[in-house]
């Protein structure tokens, strides 16, 4: 069946006429559904103190559609069965990578453009062996097989990674299986850690930009990711300056080139429920895009740019009680839950047990609660509640996919959500379509209702013809 999708596309673009491109731009943002992008226009309007939206690029694009995300085995996809779709065209189980539900390998778009000479980049703001990223060069039936995934990253032979870091460099089945940075430079890779290095290092063979040590955030238990747009330091590496990166160093490196770019980090706000973070993730998204949008308008005749989703995440809600919105006071939250998360347990390390002063005055200096945002008396009882939980320890903490968030720390930031009228259905997926944004080169066939089988299978009509 998908033999004949694709036969009928590659007619199509026959038909059609449109030229083929040199430039692919594929954007996913990790668990960003509508509203998550309708939330961040609209609290950029409410900081202008007006009511409607302040357009992100993404939106306006002229293109566009809804993505039905379904998996194999679930109606609610997990990253890696998604991710798999999004880079091959075929459905597959949660939990799987680069096969198709029967256990074959699939061989995905980045693979298809790289054997036709196009230099390829795939770049995230997580590991760069997450799922999504991974499902463009990975083949494996556990989305966990971290050290396996590294393994195929450097057997790719793709010319540009870039992200967090690796989740597991070193084997746990075999310790005298070689680290994997050190097999990836066997493998003729370059290490850039950090913006400025990379910048340097243009005519490397091939290049992985990653940030290590303490840019990269260990804290959400282990898992390696680009820290927070709302936590970020000065040097800290971001999205944008990976992408901006890739497409100096692909655009150096060949005549045409594929770049995949993950906002992982938006999924990892959902999956805590955490909408100021949510938001700032949206908006950080969108600068990555915004370098491509201003590289299109340079090559408007040889540039593709699709932007989507592979899941919707947390199922937020834009209204939890009247017709009103309140989502400017999400200004006053200055870090991540798990950021606070942190800072209270640093409390808790520091002093036993803290006084409930101490901890107010916390809250009101990371969430405004207090101060900016109004506390009323039967909330500060919840958060005074939590309060005594957070000192008992053991079994108060609201566990999430990523992070075990404390108990006061997930109980503040659910009440100032609550604040701005934001709403929430879950800590995981949802089967909520994600939208789909296109310009350029063939854009005109991604937009109606689809399924996300279909998107993959247009990019190699359109660009392999």
């Amino acid at each position: 069946m998908k033999r004949i999708v694709l036969i009928v596309l590659l007619c199509a673009v026959v038909i059609f006429g449109w030229s083929q491109p040199k430039y692919v731009f594929y954007f996913i943002g990790d668990g960003m559904g509508p509203n998550n992008v309708m939330a961040a226009q609209m609290y950029l309007a409410e900081l202008k103190d007006r009511i409607g939206v302040e357009r992100l690029t993404m939106t306006t694009l002229p293109y566009t559609g809804q993505l039905s995300t379904f998996s194999s085995s679930n109606g609610i996809t997990d990253s890696s069965a998604a991710g798999t779709c999004l880079a091959t065209g075929v459905k597959t189980n949660n939990s799987t990578l680069g096969l198709d539900d029967k256990g074959n390998p699939v061989k995905t778009i980045a693979e298809k453009l790289h054997e036709a000479g196009w230099a390829v980049g795939i770049t995230t703001s997580v590991s760069i062996d997450h799922a999504t990223p991974a499902a463009f060069y990975a083949h494996v039936p556990k989305r966990n097989m971290y050290y396996d995934i590294g393994v195929q990253l450097a057997e790719s032979q793709f010319d540009f990674f870039g992200g967090a870091s690796f989740y597991q460099p070193e084997s746990k089945e075999n310790p005298l299986s070689p680290n994997l940075y050190k097999l990836c430079e066997d493998q003729g890779y370059t290490f850039a850690r950090g913006y400025k290095e990379a910048r340097d290092l243009m005519d490397a063979k091939r290049l992985i930009l990653i940030q290590e040590g303490e840019g990269v955030d260990k804290s959400a238990e282990g898992w390696a990711q680009l820290p927070y747009a709302i936590n970020r330091k000065d040097d800290d590496l971001t999205l944008a300056q990976i992408t901006e990166t890739a497409i100096h160093y692909l655009q150096h490196k060949s005549e045409r080139f594929f770049l995949m770019v993950e906002g992982g980090s938006i999924d990892w706000a959902n999956h805590a429920q955490d909408g100021a973070t949510s938001i700032q993730e949206v908006i950080d998204f969108n600068r990555s895009i915004e370098l491509a949008y201003a590289f299109y308008k340079e090559h408007p005749d040889e540039t593709l740019i699709v932007i989507t989703a592979d899941h919707e995440t947390g199922g937020m809600a834009l209204g939890n009680k009247d017709y009103t919105l309140n989502l400017q006071v999400l200004q006053y939250q200055k870090c991540s839950s798990n950021k606070l998360s942190d800072m209270l347990q640093g409390l808790m390390t520091a002093n036993r047990k803290p006084s409930w002063e101490d901890v107010k005055a916390l809250l009101t200096a990371q969430l405004g609660l207090y101060k900016q945002v109004e506390v009323k008396p039967d909330e500060d009882k919840k958060l005074q509640d939590a309060y005594k939980k957070m000192l008992k320890g053991k079994g108060s903490d609201i566990k999430t996919l990523y992070k075990s968030i404390n108990v006061l720390s997930g109980k503040a930031v659910a009440l100032l959500n609550k604040k701005s009228k934001l709403g929430w259905t879950s800590y995981s997926h949802t089967a909520a379509p994600v939208p789909i944004y296109a310009i350029g080169v063939g854009a005109e066939h991604f937009t109606g209702w689809r399924d996300n089988s279909e998107v993959a299978p247009l990019i190699q009509a359109i660009a392999l013809p």
